[in-house]
């Protein structure tokens, strides 16, 4: 399936916050089947149980990709599937979204500690509070924020919980080094939960993949500037032997 795209959404918002991309993506290439796949609704912490219900239900052979949290969990699809997947494509995603001593360039892990009590306390102020970070940096932070409010399906906190779990024991690093498909990261510029500082950070850590920086972007690039993103995509699918 080269001409078939699995999208994977990010945390919390919903599938809504790519379909701009999606459209972009089939108005430059009719041939392309671009699917948007909304994250698993499990109540469990454990990633490996989020990629198995993820790796069961998508179908094989297909160029993966994800926004945020979607992207790390496409980047371990990626890496469990192998020869199984066409190649890989992450938007706004950091290789451990929590710093640790060996990567320093993600959140602090007192503030995501601060950011997982207020989810447990009331997801719905939480999840407002989420868009106004994931918007914040784009030319029209208050409307893109309203946006992604209002596609967002309801807050369940313990489905919310159980991903802020994951995004925090996600660590693609070596998923990353063990694909030897192609990949693309794209990283937003004015990005406030997935510092820039990553795209860096990960050409240092593998050289041979393709990066690029959408510059004075939000982290909800892909509903900002969903052309300028989908003519990345398009012109890394045609490199990588996608004509």
């Amino acid at each position: 399936m080269r001409d078939k795209l699995i999208l994977l959404s990010g945390w919390g918002l919903g599938s809504a916050p790519l379909q701009p991309l999606a459209d972009a993506l089939r108005g430059l290439d009719p041939r392309l089947h671009v699917q948007i796949e909304p994250l698993p609704l499990l109540d469990s912490s454990d990633p490996a149980d989020w990629l198995d219900e993820l790796d069961a239900n998508l179908a094989q052979d297909a160029w993966l990709g994800g926004w945020s949290l979607g992207g790390m969990l496409a980047a371990q699809l990626a890496a469990r599937r192998g020869e199984r997947c066409n190649g890989l494509l992450t938007l706004g995603s950091n290789l451990r979204f929590v710093a640790e001593p060996s990567w320093p360039a993600a959140m602090a892990d007192e503030t995501f500690a601060v950011f997982r009590q207020d989810c447990c306390a009331d997801a719905a102020v939480t999840l407002k509070r989420f868009a106004l970070l994931c918007a914040q940096g784009a030319a029209d932070a208050r409307g893109l924020s309203r946006q992604l409010l209002a596609a967002a399906p309801p807050a369940q906190s313990t489905t919310l919980l159980a991903g802020l779990d994951v995004l925090a024991a996600l660590d693609t690093r070596a998923a990353l080094q063990a694909f030897v498909g192609p990949q693309l990261h794209l990283f937003a510029g004015a990005d406030a939960l997935v510092p820039a500082t990553v795209a860096p950070a990960l050409l240092a850590l593998l050289a041979d993949v393709e990066v690029g920086l959408i510059d004075h972007a939000s982290h909800a690039f892909a509903l900002e500037r969903p052309h300028e993103i989908a003519a990345a995509i398009q012109a890394f699918l045609h490199e990588a032997g996608d004509d």
